[in-house]
């Protein structure tokens, strides 16, 4: 079977486990013979057989795992394709009118016009005919039609957005986490003193139990409810809904796609530290308990504060890395300014037009201090040319005709008129923006491996957690000094339930937490 080659731009990715995700799940849909998705380009190469399926139904798939996707333009085909908005069409017969007329014209291989979006969508060869060639045919049905603008900006290489997202949920955690901090410090201090104090005078129960309440952070405002427990609870609300937003946006896409990411892990362990907190301090209330519940939450706003601090410095890193990608997408020039030149290089007309619409075997134009906008070949005029943007030739270099001209490079001091030779995507500095990106596209086998490993990463460590639940619960009620032994159990706790569940808990959570920030996920 042919296969066919097509490239789709992936937004949302935010770890290794997204890449699996995409590619685990793209492997399983008929038609699709393999796919390489990559990070850091945010870009995925899918072969697949055009019988069974196109394009616009592969980036159809990927949106359904809830990531953006974009069909880019077929690098394969390099010249080969032509986007173009046609204005003037009225009914389906204008419709066939067009492809009927375009089919028939030498060098055209596949035509398709859609009424409702007004665009064409042109295969040519470039040997035979050109851009310039098929807009003029349409023009002479008595349409007017232009190319479809591309994204020339690198956009999807740029990382602001995200940077700033990031940047933003890592100082409204930040902010509160400072204060929780403080809170944990404190009571740390004082239920060490209180030991002391207990080791040294032999007190009582009963007694620690009143000097306990004696402390301030312990004094109870309504009964249950402590003025520790109060303070972390108000500072831990902004956290969760500000601080956590977008970590709940991703989750809830992996989850509602049956797969379980990154996100997912950070969100079980905060939430559940959360809403268990906030249910015992419900519950101590609702007894009017005198003793104080004691809770988790300064989990989420320190666990926040770090990956949300990761994820910052990570898009920011991905910037940097991107960054010269885009530099070398920003030095290809826009415009071009075509001749025609009569006998002894007499110059008769000169156009500019978009540097899509150049074909090979053109006059172009290039001005002092203007970019060349394809490779091609001197015809007329001598000049300097600076080509340390391509070759790190420092120095400019001269030329005159017969000499070879590189796109992107900058004129200096003449006019030059040039022959073109490469266009498109044949030109060296596209050719180099492609390799730069395939570079970033290809993987190692020992980070093939890691990504797939990272797939089955998020419920192996869920399935660990309640494992770790569980074993510490019924350690705790055969053998509870092993519980006693490893957690600084107070004094003043009565139930030895309470402790158990409470060790438990903290166990299977601290397996949730250290599992977020692990050097595999970040991997």
């Amino acid at each position: 079977k042919t296969m066919s080659k097509c490239y789709v731009q992936v937004t949302g990715m935010t770890c290794a486990s997204c890449v699996a995700n995409i590619e685990r799940n793209l492997r399983r849909e008929d038609g699709i013979h393999s796919i390489l998705v990559a990070l850091m380009a945010g870009k995925a190469e899918v072969r697949y057989n055009p019988a069974v399926i196109h394009p616009s139904a592969i980036a159809e798939l990927i949106r359904e795992l809830g990531f953006g996707a974009t069909v880019m333009e077929n690098c394969g085909e390099g010249d080969g394709v032509l986007e173009l908005v046609v204005r003037g069409m009225t009914c389906a017969s204008c419709v066939h009118k067009i492809e009927s007329t375009l089919m028939k014209t030498n060098g055209v291989l596949y035509c398709s016009v859609a009424l409702a979006t007004n665009k064409a969508h042109v295969k040519y060869d470039p040997e035979v005919i050109g851009p310039r060639d098929v807009i003029q045919v349409i023009k002479d049905l008595g349409f007017t039609t232009s190319l479809v603008k591309k994204d020339r900006s690198a956009s999807h290489l740029d990382h602001k957005q995200e940077i700033r997202q990031w940047k933003r949920s890592f100082v409204v955690s930040l902010v509160f986490c400072i204060p929780v901090m403080g809170l944990m410090i404190y009571m740390m201090v004082m239920d060490s003193q209180l030991s002391d104090a207990h080791a040294h005078h032999n007190m009582s129960n009963e007694e620690m139990e009143a000097l306990h309440s004696s402390m301030f952070m312990e004094y109870q405002l309504l009964p249950g409810l402590s003025v520790m427990n109060f303070l972390s609870f108000l500072l831990c609300v902004p956290v969760q809904m500000f601080g956590g937003w977008h970590f709940y946006i991703q989750a809830y896409r992996a989850l509602k796609h049956r797969t379980a990411n990154m996100d997912v892990l950070i969100v079980l362990a905060t939430s559940i530290a959360f809403v268990y907190s906030f249910i015992i301090l419900l519950v101590a209330m609702a007894e009017k308990a005198k003793v104080n519940p004691v809770t988790f939450f300064d989990t989420p706003p320190m666990l926040f504060v770090f990956i949300s601090l990761g994820r910052w410095l990570e898009h920011v890193a991905k910037g940097k890395t991107s960054e010269a990608l885009a530099r070398l997408i920003s030095l290809q020039a826009t415009e071009a300014t075509i001749v025609t030149l009569g006998p002894g290089n007499v110059l008769l007309s000169e156009e500019q037009v978009d540097v899509e619409l150049v074909q090979r075997g053109d006059i172009v134009k290039v001005i002092p201090g203007g970019k060349f906008p394809v490779d091609g070949r001197v015809i007329e005029g001598h000049s300097m040319v600076d080509e340390s943007l391509i070759t790190g030739e420092a120095m400019p270099v001269t030329k005159k005709p017969g000499n070879t001209v590189i796109a992107g490079s900058i004129n200096q001091n003449g006019s030059l008129f040039i022959s073109a030779t490469h266009v498109g995507a044949d030109t060296t500095l596209s050719q180099i923006v492609k390799l730069v990106e395939e570079a970033q596209t290809s993987k190692a086998p020992i980070q093939q491996f890691a990504d797939k490993l990272s797939g089955y990463f998020v419920p192996c460590i869920v399935a660990v957690s309640v494992v770790t639940l569980f074993a510490w619960i019924v350690i705790g009620f055969v053998d509870f000094e092993i519980v006693e032994k490893y957690f600084l159990v107070s004094l003043l706790e009565q139930l030895l339930t309470e402790v158990i569940i409470r060790f438990a808990f903290q166990a299977s959570i601290t397996v949730l937490c250290i599992a977020c920030p692990c050097s595999l996920g970040l991997a």
